[in-house]
Order: structure tokens, then C-alpha cells, then sequence
């Protein structure tokens, strides 16, 4: 009776293929995708049939941590001169994340199988980027794989910290606005209301910011569920039309345009890009490559796509400073310090050195926009809830008056 197996093959292009086929046995399905022209990496029972277990979503960040994790022990363990597979073994070992241990040894397996650490790591796409996979291939060619994954390791622990001190310095505004709002909504569902109650069947005038309050509550009591649906609405729209090229690139260049926050934005991006260009050219990959496998870490794709034309621009024997110069996407500073690293022949310090500026100068840029950003926030808040209050001591004094 034939089975259904699972399978993992490389085909001629390079590209991962997986799927499932009818067959009686392992060596029958691996014969077939030879036929198809693939090259078979893993034939078995699928892995998410492989055992019923009940398992939390991958998230970016948790993918991430294992990452670096990953990187840093093979750095340390390569560069005692252990073997690659058991350094490999050793890091599934020290894995604490149960689905990420399975990943390193899915990735030791294929390793065995005779093909390279660069094709095995391939096979996980979701977890390995191209410029980790271009950095291992290129490490492999030199034989300096224990160097390449200490300049891996610092390339993931420097773009890491940045990242974590963005969204740290995000929390606290993030945290005032979420309070204020709270407050608000707590005021005009079940303070106002009952508050309000005091005039019901009163003839007496009630004070105009009194009524504004009222009628606010009022809304916000009845009608509250419809304006959650229509911003439930507007956010499904947003979320397809960004990711509409069109839209995604309209929007990338629109965030670049907001005061204080773009010019965070933009330095932020030209440090990722810098710290990816420095960490693939002192490794030797060629320069047009680097600039590809670069411009696709950037989340920004008006800055991204501008990096065809510089790649063109390097293609055609312009050097990089020029290109970068023309397509005028990045700050000012970075043609200039790339057109000293061609004259000194130094581009892989100018870029790393390049990074080391525009991280620190992100730094102080998210440090400028949550010194405004805070205060506004607050004094927002603040009036909003201050006119509450107001309002209800207005009609406090209006009924001390009627009284007298």
C-alpha cells in the first residue's frame, strides 16, 4: 500500500522545493525527484505529522534570539577549534527553544548528508537570510568559517541592540498615550453617566462644556461599538493597501517625510545598510552582490529600490560613492565617506565605520523625537482630561448657584 511522504529538495536553480508525493517506500519518492531534476535533502513523514504536540506561534523576535544565540556558540565553539558538526550537536544541545533545537539538527543532518553548511542552512530560509547564507559560502570558500561567524555574531548582536533601544525608548510614550486613553474612556462610560444623572429632569441651564461632555458620553456609550468597526475597517484597509507595492512604497516614503521621526528613520536604515555592506565586503563577496543582499535587509523599500540604480551604477564602472550620490535617497555624509573608502581602498572599515555613526546618530535622533513626543503627549492628555473635569465643576457651580 503506498504511503504519502514528505520532502525537501534543491533544485538546479538553487531554490528550496518541499511538497508530498504517493510512493511505496523512501528510496522510490528519492528516485523520483532525481527524475524531476531535483536533488532530494530530506524524505520522511512530514514533520508537522511527525508528533501531535501543542505549539506556541514563531515570532520574529523569539526567531531572532535563536539566531544570535546560534551564531555566538558556533563563533565561540569554531573558534576553539572544534569540528563543525559537533559544534553543530553542541549548540542543539544548548538550545532552549524546543522548535529551534529540531531546526540545528535538521540543519546537522543535511550537513552529514555531504552537502555544505551554507546549502544545509538553506533549508530554512525562514530562520537563515542571504546575506547569513552569501557570509557562510563565502566563509567556506576561504576557509575562514570561524571568522566569518565571529563577524556574523557582532553583525546580529550590533543590529539586535539598536533594534531593542528603539523599542525601548518607544515604550514609555506608547505607555502614556495607552493611560490617557484608558482614562478617558473610563470618564465617559462610567463617571460622566452617572454625573449626568444628577440633571436628568432638571429645567435648570446646563453650562455649554457641560453639554459637550454629555453628548461625548453619550456617544461614546451608544455608538462606541460602530466607530471600533469602522477603525476596524480602515485598518484592514491600510494593512492591504501597504502591502500593495505601490501602497508599501508610498508609505515608505511618506514616514521619511515626518518630522523628527523620519530622520530617525532614515539614519537607522542607512546603519542597517552600512553594517550589512561592511560585514559582506570584508568578507569578500563581490560588491554588486553585497549591495543586493544589503538593500533586501532594509524595511524601507523607497531606499531599497534605489539600490538597483547603485547597483547599475557599480556595474557599469561608476564605483559606488557616485550611484549613491545620484540616487540621493541616503544622507549626504555617506557619499562622502564612501568616496574616501575608494580612494583608500578601505571600503570595508568606511562601512563599518559608517555604521558606527549613524546607530549612535539614530540614537540621538529617538532621543530628540521622544523629548518632544512625551511632552506632547502628555499635555494632550492632559487638556483632554483636564476639560472633563472642568466641565463637571462648571456644572457643579451652576447648581450652587441655582441654590442660592
Amino acid at each position: 500500500m503506498a504511503s504519502t511522504f514528505f520532502f525537501r529538495a534543491v533544485g538546479s536553480d538553487g531554490k528550496l522545493r518541499t511538497g508530498s508525493l504517493p510512493g511505496e517506500n523512501e528510496g522510490f519518492i528519492t528516485r523520483e525527484l532525481r527524475k524531476q531534476g531535483l536533488t532530494p535533502i530530506y524524505v520522511g513523514v512530514s514533520p508537522k505529522s511527525a508528533a501531535l504536540e501543542l505549539k506556541l506561534p514563531s515570532f520574529r523576535a523569539g526567531r531572532r534570539r535563536d539566531i544570535l544565540f546560534f551564531t555566538q556558540e558556533l563563533s565561540t565553539l569554531l573558534n576553539a577549534t572544534v569540528p563543525l558538526d559537533r559544534a553543530l550537536s553542541i549548540t542543539a544541545e544548548l538550545t532552549e527553544r524546543r522548535a529551534f533545537h529540531f531546526i540545528v539538527l535538521d540543519v546537522l543532518r543535511v550537513l552529514k548528508g555531504g552537502r555544505s553548511l551554507a546549502d544545509s542552512l538553506a533549508v530554512h530560509p525562514e530562520y537563515f537570510s542571504d546575506l547569513y547564507l552569501n557570509m557562510v559560502r563565502a566563509g567556506e570558500a576561504s576557509g575562514a568559517l570561524a571568522v566569518i561567524f565571529e563577524r556574523l555574531a557582532e553583525f546580529e548582536r550590533s543590529r539586535d541592540d539598536l533594534r531593542n533601544y528603539i523599542i525601548s525608548a518607544m515604550i514609555y510614550p506608547a505607555l502614556l498615550a495607552a493611560v490617557g486613553l484608558a482614562s478617558i474612556t473610563l470618564l465617559l462610560n462610567f463617571v460622566v453617566p452617572r454625573f449626568a444623572s444628577i440633571f436628568e429632569g432638571s429645567t435648570m441651564k446646563i453650562p455649554v462644556p457641560t453639554q459637550i461632555m454629555m453628548t461625548a458620553s453619550y456617544y461614546a456609550r451608544n455608538y462606541s461599538w460602530m466607530a471600533a468597526l469602522g477603525l476596524a475597517a480602515l485598518a484592514i484597509a491600510w494593512s492591504l493597501y501597504t502591502r500593495t507595492v505601490a501602497g508599501r512604497l508610498w508609505w515608505d516614503r511618506l514616514r521619511l517625510k515626518i518630522p523628527l521621526l523620519g530622520d530617525a528613520l532614515l539614519k537607522a536604515e542607512t546603519a542597517r545598510f552600512a553594517r550589512a555592506m561592511g560585514t559582506l565586503v570584508a568578507n569578500s563577496v563581490p560588491l554588486v552582490q553585497s549591495i543586493a543582499i544589503a538593500a533586501a535587509t532594509l524595511n524601507n523599500r523607497s531606499i531599497s529600490s534605489a539600490m538597483d540604480g547603485v547597483a547599475q551604477g557599480v556595474k557599469r564602472g561608476e564605483g559606488i560613492a557616485a550611484p549613491v550620490r545620484k540616487a540621493a535617497v541616503l544622507p549626504p555624509l555617506v557619499a562622502h565617506l564612501l568616496t574616501v573608502g575608494e580612494e583608500t581602498g578601505r571600503l570595508d572599515k568606511m562601512f563599518a565605520q559608517m555604521a558606527d555613526i549613524y546607530e549612535n546618530d539614530t540614537r540621538a535622533s529617538i532621543k530628540r523625537f521622544t523629548a518632544v513626543f512625551e511632552p506632547v503627549i502628555i499635555l494632550v492628555m492632559g487638556i483632554m482630561v483636564g476639560g472633563l473635569i472642568l466641565s463637571m465643576l462648571l456644572a457643579i457651580s451652576s447648581i450652587n448657584d441655582v441654590g442660592v
